[in-house]
């Protein structure tokens, strides 16, 4: 997927007010309209230009924009980072799907789910009353949240615009109640803490997604709970019963009797909490001890010449 400059695309600086964009879109609108244009690359340039205009116009999708846009040049390969918009706060409910599909990859890429609806203007009668917009936000937790509960504080970032359209990021703090048994793709609902309302009707509320932050030994999928257990030669050939550390507590396993590295083994109601909890997914490894020492290589020798044992046997027929 390559990168695009919206900024270049609409010929403005990078720290271009409102006016300044909204000027050239329609300048260069005049210029590339295929209505109108002479251009031979009119439409696709028209495109472009809609594009970005719908990204720079719009406060929220100009912040996203400028947070991760930072440092790549027009038509360089571009993937976003994992969970690069977490902790980033949106209104509304995402780009329209009819809007995302009249635009680029990387356009579907970064907004598919952002910036959509917006709360009610200032020329709204003043007895009108509606709820307030609910907010947006992907957050990222700890798997071990996950076993016990906690209550976390949570910075969001939201961006505002002054006067003459300049963007900036507001932080606020939240004190947040994370449940046991929360699993990646969770929403959590704030009530009250979205977009406040018109003519004195409810603040909507804040959804904040949870995701999960790598962790060193764990992989969640969904409440399921994978992990890699390294065992030795003897226990995989002789079959035992080792103990697997979990975030609350260790569970015992056994390890049948001549497993194999790339088994995987299921430990029923062993992964994240919950009705029903998950499972425990074990990836078996076999790890052979160094021959490292004489009496080392010596035992290795000894297997060597005892056992009538060739793992490339059948590759050869």
């Amino acid at each position: 997927m390559e990168f695009k400059d919206y900024y270049q695309i609409l010929g403005v600086p990078r720290d271009a007010t409102a006016d300044e964009i909204k000027k050239s879109f329609r300048k260069l609108a005049r210029k590339y309209h295929p209505d109108v244009s002479k251009e031979v690359d009119a439409e696709a340039r028209m495109k472009e230009l809609n594009e970005a205009n719908a990204v720079l116009s719009d406060t929220e999708k100009r912040a996203a924009y400028d947070q991760l846009g930072r440092g790549y040049q027009p038509g360089q390969d571009f993937r976003p980072p994992p969970d690069w918009d977490a902790g980033f706060e949106f209104s509304g409910q995402g780009v329209p799907p009819g809007e995302a599909a009249d635009f680029s990859d990387f356009f579907a890429e970064l907004f598919g789910r952002m910036g959509g609806a917006r709360g009610f203007g200032a020329g709204q009668r003043p007895h009108f009353q509606a709820r307030g917009d609910d907010h947006h936000a992907k957050v990222l937790l700890d798997i071990d949240d996950a076993f016990t509960g906690a209550t976390r504080q949570i910075s969001l970032r939201a961006p505002t615009a002054d006067a003459q359209g300049h963007v900036t990021l507001t932080t606020r703090t939240l004190n947040v109640k994370i449940p046991q048994g929360v699993y990646a793709g969770q929403i959590i609902r704030l009530a009250g803490q979205g977009a406040p309302g018109v003519g004195g009707a409810p603040a909507g509320d804040l959804l904040l997604e949870v995701r999960f932050r790598p962790h060193p030994r764990f992989h969640a999928h969904g409440r399921d709970l994978s992990l890699a257990l390294p065992v030795t030669p003897w226990e995989a050939a002789l079959g035992a019963v080792v103990a697997v550390e979990l975030p609350q507590g260790s569970v015992k396993v056994r390890i049948p009797e001549g497993a194999q590295s790339g088994r995987q083994l299921r430990v029923r109601g062993k992964g994240i909490p919950g009705d029903p909890p998950g499972d425990l997914l074990l990836d078996i490894q076999v790890v052979l001890p160094p021959a490292d020492t004489v009496k080392a290589r010596a035992l290795y020798e000894t297997m060597a010449r005892e056992l009538a044992f060739d793992p490339r046997q059948q590759e050869r027929g």
